[in-house]
Order: structure tokens, then C-alpha cells, then sequence
């Protein structure tokens, strides 16, 4: 079996240093003025600071700049990525093909893996970018099991899996919060993430679509956060090994007793000392650390693939 590659964010230098020690493989953090829906936005110093930690540890840093970027934001990358270089970061993760080209004509060759969110969806699209410098690709949120188990057979480079944390459906880049108090004429400091606005259907309380306002817009998120734990051993079947653990709205120690589950998952597979009745306790203590308020499922994995479009 080859190696499970587990990724966390984090929400600080000492949360890093807890997820290190549990033995996640990656750190995902980032500045908010590239990276999209960021735990934590980084100082220039934080994240000098956090590369010299992790790679001391042996692990590698991955940086968000999964942005989309208009002409101006892309002419001022460049003081970005020279820090990038000179903290030597083990990944770059990109959403704009502007940057996919310009990491590559400007000589920074940075492993790119590749996240454009919802639209990667299909293994010709990741194989493409494969010739561009892209190393990995984040695989959509809404993806069912059976176009995953497909695409995965023709993969040529890993496709990552988020197993666990909230998933995306919406990003534009008006602020939409904003507008919408301007219009009631209403105080729009609120919309940051830490407020816990959620949306609601029409005539259904008790739906709760998470949403935020930041630098790139407005984020909606899906009702219900995902867990694949239950799922990890058919995902390792179907050949995605590359997992992502996202603490967007799990803050704090319950997110590092959450990740520690995860390891041990990961380490039991390895090892062949994985059971049904063993991922069914972990599953129930995620479930008990997971945000009061917050749901639970896997998200479209158990969806029919055909009313999915």
C-alpha cells in the first residue's frame, strides 16, 4: 500500500505544532490576499516562522493561492511568490491558470497542485495541467462515488480528498453580504466568518448554508459539513490516498482531537488493522467533536451520479 498523505490546515503556529506531532503529513495555510477560505490569514514573519518549524519536522508546507485573480492582483504576485521561494514551499495551491503560466515562464517552478473548486471533474482536465507543472489536483467536493472510482482509474497524477470539514457550493466575487445590508441599510460588520451567518431555504428552518464575506468575495457552503470516515478504505481502494482535513468552522482543540482520529484511521490501514467496528468509534467521536449546530454526512458521495449535474 502506498503511503496516506494526510493534510490539515491551521489555525496558528502552536496548532500546527499539535498537528505535526500527531504526524499529519502537510500543513495548509495561507494569506488571505491569495488563498481562499483560509482558517488563518499569515504574516509575512508567521509564515517564515511556521515553514522553518515544519520542515524541521520533516513535513511539507503547502501554501493556498487559490485566488482568482484580476490583471492588477496578478501583476503584484510576483513580491508573493519570492517569499515563496525563500521559504521554500513544498506546494503552491493554485485556482488561476494565469498563475499556473507564470509560475512556469518566470522560472519559480513551484509543485502546483491544482484547485479550481467545483470544476475539477474529470481526469482529462487534471491530466492536462499535468504538463504545466501541476503535481496534484483537488477533486470536486460533488463528485458521487461511482464518477470518483472512474476517474480515479485514469488519474495520472494523486487527486486529493477532502474527508473531513465544509464544502464549497458557491463563490462570487461581489460582496454580496455587504450589498445585501447596504440595501436594509443595516451595519455590515458582520460579515466575517466568525459571525456564523448561515442561509436558510424558503419554507425549510432547518436547512443552514454557511456563509462568509472576505477579500475575494462572498463564500456560501454546503448544509452539511463532510466526514468519510466510514468511506476511507474504499477511497484507498479506488486509489485516492491523498486526504484533506479542513478546520474552517472546527476551531481549536476539537479540531486537533478530531485530526488525531483521522491518524489513527490512517495508521490502522497501513498497518491492515482496520475494521468496520473500529471506523464506526471513530466515526461516533467525530461526530461528538464536531460543532454543536453543524450536521454531518458525505456529502454527494452516496449520491446517484446521473442527478448530479
Amino acid at each position: 500500500m502506498k503511503k496516506i498523505i494526510l493534510t490539515a490546515t491551521a489555525e496558528s503556529i502552536d496548532q500546527a505544532k499539535q498537528l505535526l506531532e500527531l504526524g499529519v503529513d502537510r500543513i495548509y495555510v495561507g494569506q488571505e490576499a491569495y488563498g481562499l477560505r483560509l482558517a488563518h490569514s499569515y504574516s509575512q514573519e508567521e509564515l517564515r516562522e511556521l515553514a522553518d518549524l515544519i520542515h524541521q519536522s520533516g513535513r511539507a508546507l503547502t501554501v493556498a493561492a487559490n485566488g482568482l485573480f484580476h490583471q492588477e492582483q496578478m501583476d503584484a504576485i510576483a513580491a508573493f511568490l519570492d517569499l515563496m521561494k525563500e521559504i521554500q514551499v513544498d506546494f503552491l495551491v493554485v485556482g488561476d491558470t494565469g498563475l499556473i503560466y507564470k509560475n512556469k515562464k518566470d522560472g519559480y517552478q513551484f509543485p502546483i497542485i491544482y484547485d479550481t473548486s467545483v470544476f475539477v471533474t474529470s481526469s482529462r482536465q487534471v491530466n492536462f495541467w499535468k504538463d504545466h507543472g501541476v503535481v496534484e489536483a483537488v477533486l470536486a467536493r460533488e463528485l458521487p462515488r461511482e464518477e470518483l472510482a472512474s476517474i480515479g482509474e485514469n488519474l495520472a497524477i494523486p487527486g486529493e480528498i477532502l474527508v473531513y470539514g465544509p464544502s464549497v457550493i458557491h463563490h462570487s466575487k461581489r460582496p454580496l453580504l455587504d450589498n445585501y445590508y447596504n440595501f436594509i441599510q443595516a451595519d455590515s460588520e458582520v460579515a466575517s466568518k466568525k459571525e456564523g451567518l448561515f442561509l436558510s431555504e424558503p419554507g425549510k428552518p432547518e436547512t443552514h448554508y454557511s456563509i462568509f464575506q472576505d477579500l475575494h468575495g462572498t463564500h456560501i457552503f454546503k448544509d452539511k459539513d463532510i466526514s468519510m470516515l466510514l468511506q476511507l478504505e474504499e477511497l484507498l481502494e479506488m486509489g485516492y490516498d491523498h486526504w484533506k482535513l479542513d478546520g474552517l468552522f472546527t476551531p481549536g482543540q476539537d479540531f486537533v482531537a478530531i485530526v488525531s482520529l483521522f491518524c489513527q484511521a490512517r495508521d490502522l490501514l497501513e498497518s491492515g488493522s482496520f475494521s468496520a467496528e473500529v471506523a464506526s468509534q471513530l466515526a461516533r467521536e467525530v461526530v461528538s467533536l464536531h460543532p454543536q449546530g453543524r450536521e454531518l454526512d458525505t456529502g454527494f458521495y452516496e449520491f446517484d451520479k446521473d442527478k448530479v449535474k
